[in-house]
C-alpha cells in the first residue's frame, strides 16, 4: 500500500491507494484541519493508527519549496523532514515534494468528468503543459514533454512579481506595497489575496462595504463571503472584486503557458477555480490569459482546463511514489 498526502494550509488530506493496471486506486481518505495540529508527524500518526492499512511506499505533496528532503511549509508554522517520516513509519524512505508537483504527478490519472475546458482549441495539441493552483497560496507547476513522456517539476513561480498592466492595477500596487514591501502574484490570486482585493476597493473607496458583508466576513471565511457574493451578484463591492481578481488570475495563466511554452495544456487547480467555474466560463478569463500582444495567436489555441476533482493531488502524490518506488 502507498501513504499518499496532500498538505494545504487550510486541510491535510491523507490516502492508502494501492497499485493495478499502472493506475492508482484510493482505498482509504480522511482530511485534517492542518492548523488543529502541532505537525504532519502528528496528523500521520493519527491516520495510521486508525488504519487497518500498513504503508509500504509514502509520499506528501507539501505547500512550499522542498529541498534536500526537508521543507518549511509556505502558510503553515511546520518544518517537515522526510528522514523523521520515514523513521515514524518504519519505511526505509519517503519522499516530500511540492504540492503543484503532486498536481501535476495526478493529471494522468484524470478522467473526461474531472475536468471542465474554458475555450475551444483546433484539434489536439501535444508539447509542454503546465499547472496554476489558487487557494491559501498561489502555487505553479511545469511538465516538460520529451516527445514520449512527461516530466514533471516544481516552481515557485507564485511568488514572483506582480506585474500592473493598466491605472488601477498600479494603483492596486501601490496599496499593496505599503502594506507587504514585496508584492507577488499571491498576494491577489490566491483566497487572502482576493479578500487583499477586496479591501484595496473598499479602502479606495472605488466601492461601498454593506454591513451584513462585514459581519459574515468577520465570522467566517472572509474570502469565501467574498466569493459566494460575488458569483450570486449580491454585492457591487465582492462581484468587482472578483472581476479583478479572475482578470489577475488570467493574466497570470497566461504569463505562466508563456514562460512554460505549454503549448499541449494549461490546468486550473486549487480549491477556489472549481467554486467560481460559471466565473471562470466568461469572457474575464480566457481575455487576460491571451492578451499577450504578439503571442495572442499561440495562447488562443492552448487548451485551458479546470481541474473540478479535489482528490488530484492525492492521486498524484500516490503515482509519484509508485513511479519512483518501482510498486
Amino acid at each position: 500500500m502507498i501513504l499518499a498526502g496532500d498538505i494545504g494550509g487550510t486541510n491535510t488530506r491523507l490516502a492508502f491507494f494501492d497499485v493495478a493496471n499502472g493506475k492508482v486506486r484510493m482505498a482509504s481518505v480522511s482530511v485534517f484541519p492542518s492548523r488543529q495540529y502541532s505537525g504532519l508527524d502528528e496528523i500521520v500518526n493519527k491516520f495510521v493508527a486508525g488504519s487497518e492499512f500498513r504503508p509500504e511506499a509514502a509520499c506528501f505533496g507539501i505547500a512550499g519549496p522542498v529541498r534536500s528532503g526537508r521543507v518549511e511549509a509556505s502558510n503553515l508554522p511546520w518544518v517537515i523532514e522526510s528522514k523523521r517520516l520515514a523513521d515514524e513509519l518504519g519505511l526505509k524512505s519517503t519522499m516530500l515534494i511540492n504540492d503543484l508537483e503532486a498536481n501535476a504527478w495526478g493529471i494522468a490519472e484524470l478522467e473526461e468528468k474531472d475536468v471542465v475546458q474554458l475555450n475551444k482549441v483546433r484539434g489536439s495539441p501535444v508539447g509542454n503543459q503546465a499547472v496554476i493552483s489558487a487557494g491559501t497560496g498561489l502555487g505553479e507547476a511545469g511538465m516538460s514533454w520529451d516527445g514520449t513522456e512527461y516530466h514533471i517539476f516544481a516552481s515557485e513561480g507564485g511568488h514572483s512579481d506582480f506585474a500592473p498592466r493598466n491605472e488601477l492595477e498600479i494603483d492596486l500596487l501601490r496599496y499593496l506595497s505599503a502594506r507587504f514591501g514585496h508584492v507577488s502574484y499571491e498576494r491577489i490570486v490566491s483566497g487572502p489575496g482576493l479578500v487583499n482585493v477586496y479591501h484595496f476597493l473598499r479602502d479606495t473607496k472605488r466601492e461601498t462595504e454593506p454591513q451584513w458583508l462585514a459581519e459574515e466576513m468577520e465570522h467566517g471565511d472572509a474570502a469565501a463571503a467574498i466569493s459566494r457574493a460575488g458569483v450570486a451578484d449580491k454585492c457591487p463591492l465582492c462581484v468587482r472584486a472578483l472581476d479583478l481578481f479572475i482578470s489577475l488570475y488570467g493574466a497570470e495563466a497566461g504569463n505562466l503557458a508563456l514562460k512554460m511554452m505549454a503549448v499541449g495544456g494549461m490546468y486550473l487547480g486549487g480549491g477556489i477555480a472549481p467554486k467560481i467555474i460559471a466565473k471562470l466560463a466568461g469572457p474575464l478569463f480566457m481575455q487576460s490569459f491571451v492578451s499577450k500582444g504578439r503571442f495572442q495567436a499561440l495562447l488562443e489555441n492552448i487548451p485551458v482546463r479546470v481541474i473540478t476533482n479535489d482528490k488530484t493531488a492525492l492521486m498524484g502524490a500516490a503515482r509519484c511514489a509508485a513511479v519512483n518506488g518501482g510498486h
